[in-house]
């Protein structure tokens, strides 16, 4: 099989390129970024966490450039954002720049769920591939403990009537697991008698959408994680005054369990480039994007950092610029829009099954998607490019009708192929965001400033980045974000929580709707992660599995070789 062959004609999977790939000694490709083996903390010998302390020794380095990759609307037939990351950082290092990758962990559910595996794909993928998608250095299993540890000191807190005196009416914390399980939404906990506590309504969130994690990726060294996780909020007294984590003692046993984790995790491209993998909240729950600490170390270690948020630029890139950016004062040079053709005739309306028949007219009407999303990143004046991930079954004609359409936004529009050739596939793309970025055209702003009132700024974001006519708050919801303005939390940025495959709620609501209303039905307080959550239409904070899961095609052979991971 030629290396050169794409994803339609490729016989081998993606674990099994993964699995053939000769990879080289972590100690190495630290060093390749100057870090020298005492600040190598090696899990194994492909993987390591690379000393805070050694970091925070680290001067600033001028004129880094900062890349976010981001894509449309996401649909079945598969866009590639990680596999663009990882063959865009490729080729800039082919092209003589020192550059490196900041991805997010992969969470267990989407793994063996639908999603399948978040470490790129063909020859643009980061290794070890399995290690990565299943317990990695353990980050994610270290969120859920410190979670889980806050969960059982409040109902100790309870059982013990300890002050401040919590109401067992009204403790918000939930619990959390690093697995999609349905059944653990909404669940009755302390049964069984007196000995077991006060039996109230519970309920658990997935990891990667836990306020824990959202704030262990939005902290910039452990006394900020310390400090974020005592403001956490995990219910109310009798007469309603907030009780939070650092009232019931528990930051400090919380940042231990998370000390370690707090460090980024080294890996390598197939190419032996460097890339950190560290922090991964979900972008349609949470805000998406890895780790401040690993974005802010890579930056100076060196010359472009590329980075990836969540799912379409309507969820990921909006709340990378409004919340990561914000929060951790960094501002993007360039952003890269991915796509592919099959995608955009899906939101044109052809079905799964047809997409490989060219249809000019489809592609047509789905493109308004991808120039929505060019739109919106334009609001926070970041330049942007398209790059699209070719497949076979696309046609000359299809390209060109792509490549004219983008032009007439302003914006160039790329035919890589990284998929299959890795980084050389995508060289043309890293060219063009070279010159983007070091052009000096990014004049980077948030959408709205923080001291917009907080349904102003759902309002905001509802209207200019998802075409809504408004918004409808519940009751609920419209008490919710009062009180939370009563408190002091005003100024806080909006994290919306909706589906991933529309700009509306209605998850069947393909190209670019307008005019629909996003529904609020629930809003949640962050204290810790210092933004507040819209819980829009019918999206659960604890995904359920498929019909048929992933992981009823994951095994292992007797050589205790994995097969079916993506």
């Amino acid at each position: 099989m030629a290396r050169g062959e794409d994803q339609h004609q490729n016989p081998k999977s993606n674990i099994e390129i993964a699995q053939e790939a000769e990879m080289r000694p972590i100690g190495e490709i630290a060093a390749k970024l100057g870090i020298p083996d005492t600040a190598v903390e090696p899990y194994g010998k492909f993987k390591a966490k690379i000393a805070l302390d050694y970091i925070r020794s680290l001067p600033e380095r001028p004129n880094r450039k900062l890349i976010l990759v981001t894509a449309i609307t996401p649909t079945p037939a598969g866009e590639g954002k990680t596999t663009t990351t990882v063959g865009l950082g490729d080729a800039l290092n082919l092209i003589g720049k020192k550059a490196m990758l900041c991805l997010r962990e992969a969470s267990l559910g989407p793994c063996f769920g639908v999603k399948g595996g978040a470490a790129g794909g063909g020859y643009a993928q980061v290794v070890p591939m399995e290690d990565i998608n299943l317990h990695f250095t353990g980050d994610i299993h270290a969120i859920g403990a410190a979670n889980n540890l806050l969960a059982a000191l409040v109902d100790n807190h309870v059982y013990y009537g300890l002050d401040p005196q919590l109401d067992p009416r009204r403790v918000t914390w939930r619990r959390a697991l690093d697995m999609n399980d349905r059944a653990l939404r909404s669940v009755v906990s302390s049964l069984g008698g007196v000995a077991n506590g006060f039996p109230r309504e519970d309920g658990f969130d997935i990891t990667a959408a836990s306020q824990v994690m959202a704030t262990f990726c939005l902290a910039t060294d452990l006394q900020d994680l310390k400090r974020r996780l005592g403001n956490i909020i995990v219910g109310q007294t009798r007469d309603r005054k907030p009780v939070t984590a650092a009232d019931i003692k528990a930051a400090g046993s919380m940042t231990v369990l998370l000390k370690d984790a707090l460090a980024p995790n080294l890996v390598q491209t197939l190419e032996h480039n460097p890339v950190f993998i560290h922090g991964g909240p979900f972008a349609n729950i949470a805000h998406g994007c890895n780790s401040v600490v690993a974005t802010t170390s890579a930056l100076k270690l060196a010359d472009y950092v590329v980075t990836e948020a969540g799912f379409g630029a309507d969820l990921g890139a909006e709340k990378f610029f409004d919340i990561k950016c914000r929060k951790a004062g960094i501002a993007p040079d360039a952003a890269v829009v991915v796509a592919t053709v099959r995608a955009l005739k899906m939101h044109g309306g052809v079905a799964l099954n047809a997409l490989r028949e060219e249809n000019l007219a489809a592609l047509e009407k789905g493109f308004a998607n991808l120039a929505r999303h060019l739109a919106n990143i334009a609001q926070f004046g970041v330049p942007a490019v398209v790059s699209v991930n070719r497949f076979s079954a696309d046609t000359p004609r299809e390209h060109a009708l792509l490549k004219e359409m983008c032009e007439a936004q302003g914006v160039k529009c790329v035919i890589a192929d990284h998929w299959a050739q890795g980084g050389a596939g995508a060289v043309d793309l890293a060219r063009i965001v070279v010159d983007l970025a070091e052009s000096g055209q990014a004049r980077f702003k948030p959408l709205y400033p923080d001291d917009m009132p907080l349904v102003e700024k759902l309002r905001t974001i509802a209207q200019r980045l998802y075409g809504a006519a408004d918004i409808e708050l519940s009751s609920a919801a419209r008490d919710q974000f009062a009180q939370l303005t009563d408190q002091g939390f005003g100024h806080f940025p909006v994290c919306v929580a909706k589906t991933q495959l529309s700009f509306s709620t209605n998850p069947n609501l393909k190209g670019a709707p307008k005019d629909h209303i996003l529904t609020v039905r629930e809003v949640r307080l962050s204290a810790g992660a210092e933004f507040v959550v819209a819980i829009c239409g019918e999206i659960m904070t604890m995904p359920g599995l498929p019909r048929i899961p992933a992981a009823n095609n994951i095994e292992i052979d007797a050589e205790g070789r994995v097969t079916g991971l993506f």
